[in-house]
């Protein structure tokens, strides 16, 4: 069996609070660092054959904290919001409302200024994730991810509709447990 450990990194610093950050390169907080801690506590005994993380800095110093080699996958990085990089939640509501009211109605329909629409971050992420599943058949491996990239790997492995991603909970430092028997996935554990 294949197992692997999908990790959403732990929590950032509080200058992201408030704002649309998905390719901004946040470090984590000192809470963040703690999780970090803890969940390299709970993952020691596990036999990684690897450990591959997003280039974002708040994900690599959470896969910096298990002490192993990690490898950077760029498709594994969060949504590009575009435009919206940095900005204040309430300012991108006022200064657009049609694509704010659309994201919030329908998410994985929106199409950022001048950035990335979810087809294309799930096209993205599900090739490369395929890919180190095919490399790591038999092994156990993690993934310090996003909430964004956890959650397309789990519903895929649910088979959850794009429409219900958002019924996944992924609080920061969640820890996500997927088994595949061949390329059947039982998904074990989900924001523990």
């Amino acid at each position: 069996m294949t197992a692997v450990w999908l990790i959403r990194h732990a929590e950032p610093d509080a200058s992201m609070r408030g704002r649309c950050y998905g390719s901004l390169d946040a470090r984590l907080s000192p809470a963040g660092r703690e999780q970090a801690a803890r969940l390299a506590g709970r993952l020691a005994a596990e036999p990684f054959a690897a450990i591959y993380s997003s280039p974002r800095r708040r994900a690599i110093e959470t896969a910096e904290a298990l002490g192993r080699d990690i490898v950077i996958v760029p498709e594994f990085r969060e949504l590009d919001f575009g435009d919206f990089e940095g900005r204040p939640w309430d300012d991108i509501a006022a200064s657009h409302p049609e694509v704010y009211r659309q994201w919030m109605e329908t998410p994985t329909r929106v199409q950022f200024p001048n950035g990335e629409s979810f087809t294309q971050m799930r096209a993205r992420v599900l090739a490369a994730y395929r890919a180190l599943l095919a490399q790591h058949d038999g092994q156990t491996i993690g993934v310090i991810a996003h909430g964004g990239v956890v959650r397309i790997v789990l519903a895929d492995a649910l088979g959850v509709p794009d429409e219900n991603l958002f019924r996944i909970a992924q609080r920061y430092g969640a820890l996500n447990l997927i088994r595949y028997l061949g390329y059947y996935p039982s998904v074990e554990l989900v924001n523990a």
